[in-house]
């Protein structure tokens, strides 16, 4: 076991090491990066780690205000997926160096925001939230603390995955957000999960006393911090990195080819990460009711009769794009054009036919068909513009606006 773990040690560059168990900071630093790290106090007393990119290394620095971007995490996911691929094809990266002050959020419970005011990650009472929380309470309390600290009136965000579905929340449930949002991007937004299949499906259908068997009530983890460092150390193996990319495909959908395989240690060192029990019971539910809704309900015959309180997206007046995937097996195409229809200030959709769950994240083509039409979108809202019904663009094949 000792001579095992020489072998591997030796085999694993420095920028390996940083780049699948390092702090967003030492990433940032070594591609060469300034960077600024803050701790964000949310009003229910989570301390959440904020990580900031305030310029880029290939565009001049900008003596007035520099258009602000937050980006958001998905499910068991934290901020280091945005800067996970070389600086050329991170989404983190390329909008620092496209002359944006780029802000990284995690959310509550996952490897980087694990502090709360008055309890302890060993406390039921830190891990008693699910994703609500996180868009009634995350969301507003980044938002607030980055447009004070920027001196700006207004940011985008972009989300991935449930970083979407909690754009979705915050800005339906707290209409004051509006007027700080310049535009909101959705990439795989979450929704009702219809068509989920994979791990994911399996580990959601689970009973919910079953899963509170398997991990109890406080922290949700597929794997434990020690089998991620092993998984990472194994998978910079060249074959062995191969397999492991199959398990990325397996639990986002197939694309072949589109993922740097060199990069899949990364990709393991950084997903799946880490949640709390209740927040995987309520996609449970989620997924079992086919209704996006802030409450625990078993059946549909519960929603009809006790009518629970579903996201009223209708009333969000944030414009609004959306991406989705042909291939993704987490948040379907189909699941996203019934989001779709629910938007009132939709401007942009479109469905990706090749792309995965991943592939949003850390496609090696994403700087191509995916980067350039997030940058033109976020010029065309610099300002604020009221929207427009003559904005709308949707598409669904591969070409950029």
């Amino acid at each position: 076991r000792a001579l095992l773990g020489s072998v591997i040690c030796s085999h694993i560059s420095k920028e390996a090491v940083i780049r699948a168990s390092g702090l967003d900071d030492e990433i940032i630093h070594y591609w060469g990066y300034p960077h600024e790290e803050y701790d964000i106090l949310t009003d229910d007393g989570y301390y959440l780690k904020a990580n900031r990119i305030p310029y880029g290394i290939h565009s001049p620095r900008k003596s007035g205000p520099i258009p602000v971007v937050l980006l958001v995490p998905g499910l068991v996911a934290e901020g280091r997926s945005w800067i996970a691929n070389l600086p050329n094809n991170s989404l983190g990266f390329f909008l620092a160096d496209a002359g944006y002050d780029v802000w990284i959020i995690n959310n509550r419970g996952t490897t980087w925001s694990r502090r709360h005011q008055n309890f302890t990650i060993d406390q039921q009472e830190f891990w008693n939230f699910t994703f609500h929380e996180m868009g009634i309470y995350d969301i507003p309390a980044a938002i607030n603390f980055i447009l004070q600290k920027t001196q700006q009136d207004g940011l985008y965000y972009l989300g991935h995955s449930q970083g979407g579905a909690i754009g979705f929340i915050a800005f339906s449930e707290l209409p004051q957000l509006t007027e700080k949002v310049k535009l909101f991007m959705s990439l795989a937004p979450a929704y009702t999960l219809a068509g989920l299949k994979g791990p994911m499906k399996m580990v959601l259908s689970l009973s919910d006393g079953l899963k509170k068997k398997i991990w109890g009530t406080k922290e949700f983890q597929f794997f434990s911090k020690r089998m991620k460092t092993i998984s990472t150390q194994l998978c910079s193996y060249p074959g062995i990195d191969e397999l492991c990319l199959q398990l990325i495909y397996l639990c986002a959908g197939f694309n072949d080819g589109n993922l740097n395989v060199s990069r899949v240690d990364t990709y393991l060192g950084i997903y799946p990460d880490f949640s709390s029990v209740k927040t995987i019971v309520h996609w449970s539910q989620v997924m079992f009711n086919a209704f996006f809704s802030s409450v625990f309900q078993r059946t549909i015959h519960n929603i009809c009769s006790f009518n629970p309180p579903f996201y009223k997206i209708e009333d969000m007046m944030v414009p609004t794009a959306i991406w989705s995937g042909g291939t993704d097996i987490v948040t379907t195409a189909k699941d996203a054009d019934q989001l779709r229809l629910r938007i009132s200030n939709l401007v942009f959709n479109k469905t990706i036919p090749e792309w995965n769950h991943a592939d949003f994240i850390w496609d090696t083509e994403a700087p191509k068909y995916l980067f350039p039409e997030v940058l033109n979108l976020m010029q065309m809202y610099q300002y604020n513009i009221p929207y427009q019904s003559g904005h709308f663009f949707s598409f669904s094949e591969r070409k950029c606006l």
